[in-house]
């Protein structure tokens, strides 16, 4: 059982940056991907980036140009920098891992923190 450690939310003016980071259990095999989602109040969970293991990302597109997700092997962490926040980034962000080698789909999930953009 993988177990994900989400950490770096808190409280920021639109405009300013966090990092999140996301630590994982140590593992035995490759996962073929790692990615974030976010909540905000009210609002179904959404998927914000994912980084596969080839290093390959994608975006939605509301954050494209703004996050960037990469992830430290060595460490087992994934990382999500976070800039020009605007106050729609407000969202409870959660870390995801697969456990297929071969497909990207998320089956273990962290306990989230907490984004808050002020305007």
């Amino acid at each position: 059982q993988v177990q994900l450690v989400e950490s770096g939310g808190g409280s920021v003016q639109a405009g300013g940056s966090l990092r999140l980071s996301c630590a994982a259990s140590a593992y035995t095999y490759s996962p073929y991907c790692m990615g974030w989602f976010r909540q905000a109040p009210g609002k179904e969970r959404e998927w914000v980036a994912n980084i596969n293991k080839y290093d390959s990302t994608t975006y939605t597109g509301s954050v494209k140009g703004r996050f960037i997700i990469s992830q430290d092997n060595a460490k087992n962490t994934l990382y999500l920098q976070m800039n020009s926040l605007k106050p729609e980034d407000t969202a409870m962000y959660y870390c995801a891992i697969s456990s297929s080698t071969v497909i990207c789909s998320y089956e273990y999930w962290g306990q989230g923190t907490q984004v808050t953009v002020s305007s």
